[in-house]
């Protein structure tokens, strides 16, 4: 009896959901050729088409050795997808079939049963093309003709009467790090590069649903679900929230109907940023009925968090400020800048985008920037921010260039930004949409308009276009497509170039003068900007990912043409090189250099970052260039194109922490900052500074006080006479080691001081010994300080390129048992 009931009710559930139904074609059979040629190969979707040259044996891989030179002529190439697939006569009978593909790449026309149905011009769009007219019985044949994006962008380049630089790529609607960046390979790609179904649907279909909050309070929500439905005949429908929640009636017109639906939530939860509590989520069935309630014509699920954010731009005494606050409370933002996660975006995997944002909040990150030069990323990558609590900046895929505004153009951006704005406005981890990555830096500081002799009329064009792109066209359609609790735009990052005074008192900044300006990285301690957005320093990848570039045996040396060729800064190596000089010793060995190049790295980005809190709430925001790599590359990133943690991402881990107590050297004196971006105040602080000999023995003990005891989100010592602590002649062979307490002496934060670049430090032979402790831990110690231990293994090492302080030990979890650990510290490398 009760299978029976069972069996009845799931009738019933299939009964009433039967309305709209959805078929994959991106299973079916797919096949591709050169547009020159006749046979055809098979191919996948999605995907592009060097994955499937690759697939088919047709060209080498692009990321081993030198291989990338030899696909360039891809790039000019025509290329044809097609498939076949079967149509039921009971699929013929739904009132609507719409042909969808979530992503094209880039210029196509779309064939149906030799039908021309669509031409594209744009890999950010959702092409939805109603085709129940073109359809048959039995077999249908889809046809996808892909044009050259170099070709067809250098034929609008022709249209506009002076020279674009970076042309063709600005001139066509795709992933611009494609064309190649200083850490990317060039790999123009085509092909369906996201799914593609048929979605059969009666009476109403429900095209977007948006969150809107009216009030949030501890103890109500009320929000509303602005829904848009497509109706096929004039009537009466009901709209219910989780089926019988809320159910309200409409009457509908034929056509695109816009209704909203009011929701009340009691005593609710809030999305919280990693570090300041649970990042709340809520999940809502939204059903449309129609037949007087009897049967649900869509049925959608959304998912979303309720916060406020805000971005506080005030004027003060140097300038005007530049923070978020988040739900209320001025949020220091910690973290990185994001790029696409492969040069072909549809080998990333869900599990890939999980890992890497759950490795940011691992260290102590909430906020990530997506460049403007990548992609609007996959849902995944939004639904993993959402979990782990990470803020999005949100870029518009412009970067580094000019753009055209004609018509088409601007028509072309404008439906990109309403399909982007509709899939990703209900994340609440999105605070903020950018128009575009150094765009306005481009026109006026890097001298294009010159080098390409422009007139005076070509050079007001220019600025004509760009003001009315992101100054008008996508700040108008955020407005009109976006609830003002959700639509936060900034025109460019960075509102002002480095090179102004006034980039570090206003807005946003990228600083360059580390790497690019070739300054030394103490610079950092100068030049604090409001918000610093983007800045940076290249080190090599873990080994593991050098031996990648490598189809055959890897040869490790530095001087080998593979290796140099996964270095795509023309200046890369001089510049890694002399900044080594500066502060290290250069290796012979490989392996060292490898590892002393990581150090340098993460040293500059300490110093950066280190610098950028002590200037709190001065400064409000840190987001270091770059997370992650699209392959294997030397590169201004913390984690590998292998997913490997290089040294400057423990090192972020650390100078992450929520709180963190710095000193800065001064003209003789130490100063001493406090720092707590947390919620809760601590009370009856103190600081112990002991400075230590490198073998372990105590000089000096003594307590720097403050005249705040109170601890809420910056407080700074009464600085201390260098020479007070230590004699001169002891700055190269002792530390200072900090504790921050709180009154009942629980420990708060903890650091080390040097006095000494690492290449002057007179480092005793430190005698590690590693001792397993089960299969995924061990306990590492040491007699005398052992700096920058380096733990190597194929294994994910819970903390690496730490300080081992004299006669301590420390535990580090293994993300996987192994048998084979080697360590190096920076001794190696001085003395050897």
């Amino acid at each position: 009896m009760n299978r029976f009931i069972l069996f009845i009710v799931l009738f019933i559930l299939n009964t009433m959901t039967a309305q709209i139904t959805e078929r994959n074609l991106s299973s079916e059979k797919w096949q591709f050729r050169n547009a020159k040629e006749q046979s055809w190969l098979p191919a996948k979707i999605p995907g592009t088409v060097h994955l499937d040259l690759m697939d088919n044996k047709i060209i080498p891989d692009p990321f081993k050795d030198e291989n990338e030179k030899k696909v360039l002529g891809i790039e000019n190439e025509d290329w044809d997808y097609q498939t076949r697939f079967k149509t039921s006569s009971e699929e013929l009978k739904n009132q609507h079939i719409d042909l969808v593909f979530n992503g094209l790449d880039t210029f196509s026309e779309i064939y149906l049963n030799g039908k021309l149905l669509k031409k594209t011009d744009n890999m950010f769009r959702k092409w939805e093309i109603p085709v129940k007219d073109y359809l048959k019985a039995g077999d249908n044949d889809l046809l996808i003709k892909f044009r050259s994006a170099v070709t067809e962008g250098k034929e609008l380049a022709k249209k506009v009467p002076f020279t674009m630089p970076e042309s063709p790529r600005s001139f066509v609607r795709k992933a611009q790090y494609q064309f190649g960046w200083d850490w990317g390979p060039r790999l123009v790609t085509a092909g369906i590069w996201k799914d593609a179904k048929l979605e059969f649907w009666n009476k109403a279909k429900v095209k977007n649903i948006q969150i809107q909050q009216h009030t949030l309070t501890e103890a109500l929500a009320e929000i509303y679900f602005n829904i848009q439905i497509w109706a096929d005949a004039e009537g009466e429908y009901t709209v219910g929230i989780n089926l019988n929640k809320g159910k309200r009636s409409f009457h509908l017109k034929k056509g695109l109907n816009k209704i909203s639906v009011p929701y009340k939530i009691k005593n609710p939860k809030l999305w919280q940023p990693n570090g300041w509590g649970n990042p709340e989520l809520i999940t809502t069935r939204i059903s449309l009925f129609t037949d007087k309630g009897s049967k649900i014509v869509h049925d959608s699920k959304v998912s979303y968090g309720l916060r406020m954010v805000e971005l506080v731009q005030e004027k003060d005494a140097a300038g005007k400020s530049f923070y978020f606050k988040v739900n209320g409370k001025p949020l220091y933002a910690r973290g990185t800048n994001w790029i696409p996660g492969d040069s072909f975006s549809p080998r990333m995997t869900k599990e890939k985008y999980q890992k890497l944002i759950k490795d940011t909040k691992d260290a102590n990150m909430n906020m990530i920037r997506i460049w403007g030069g990548g992609i609007y990323e996959d849902d995944e990558f939004y639904k993993a921010c959402d979990e782990n609590g990470i803020l999005v900046w949100q870029d518009f895929m412009f970067a580094g260039s000019f753009y055209p505004a004609d018509e088409a153009f601007l028509t072309n951006v404008k439906e990109e930004v309403k399909d982007q704005v509709e899939r990703l406005q209900n994340h609440p981890s999105i605070a903020l949409w950018c128009g575009n990555n150094e765009v306005d830096e481009a026109i006026v500081n890097w001298g294009y308009q010159k080098q390409f002799k422009y007139s005076k009329a070509d050079s007001l064009q220019v600025w004509k276009d760009y003001k009315k792109l992101f100054h008008e066209l996508i700040p108008n359609t955020l407005k009109e497509n976006l609830t003002a609790d959700k639509n936060i735009y900034w025109p460019s990052s960075p509102s002002i170039g480095w090179g102004h005074k006034e980039s570090l008192t206003e807005g946003d900044s990228h600083y360059w003068g580390v790497w690019w300006g070739e300054q030394p990285f103490e610079i950092f301690n100068e030049k604090v900007g409001r918000f610093m957005s983007e800045y940076g320093f290249q080190g090599m990848p873990t080994l593991e990912a050098v031996k990648s570039m490598f189809s055959g045996v890897p040869d490790l040396n530095v001087q080998n043409p593979v290796i140099k060729a996964h270095e795509k800064h023309s200046r890369g190596w001089e510049i890694i090189n002399e900044y080594l000089k500066r502060d290290y010793k250069i290796p012979a060995d490989f392996v060292k250099y490898n590892y002393v190049s990581q150090l340098l790295q993460a040293r500059g980005m300490r110093i950066a970052v280190e610098a950028h809190r002590r200037a709190k709430p001065y400064n409000m925001g840190t987001l270091y260039w770059q997370l992650n790599d699209c392959w294997p590359v030397v590169s201004w990133s913390s984690i590998d194109y292998l997913g490997n943690w290089k040294a400057l991402h423990y090192q972020m881990k650390r100078s992450f922490e929520q709180q963190i107590i710095l000193a800065e050297e001064k003209q003789g004196l130490l100063h001493f900052y406090a720092v707590n971006d947390g919620l809760k105040a601590f009370n009856g602080i103190h600081l112990e500074i002991e400075a230590v000999r490198f073998d372990g023995k105590t000089i000096k003990k003594i307590k720097a006080v403050s005249k705040e005891k109170s601890l809420e989100s910056m407080l700074k010592f009464d600085p201390l006479q260098i020479k007070d602590l230590i004699p001169e002649s002891d700055k190269n062979k002792v530390f200072l080691q900090l504790t921050l307490k709180d009154k009942d002496g629980n420990s708060i934060a903890v650091n080390q001081h040097f006095f000494s670049k690492p290449k002057d430090l007179e480092l005793t032979k430190p005698d590690i010994k590693i001792k397993r402790i089960g299969s995924d831990e061990i306990e590492i110690s040491t007699n005398v300080l052992a700096k920058d231990v380096y733990l190597v293994g194929d294994t994910h090492f819970s903390d690496n390129f730490f300080d081992l302080l004299p006669h301590t030990s420390k535990r580090i979890k293994l993300s996987k048992s192994i048998d084979k650990i080697e360590v190096l510290s920076l001794w190696d490398v001085i003395n050897n």
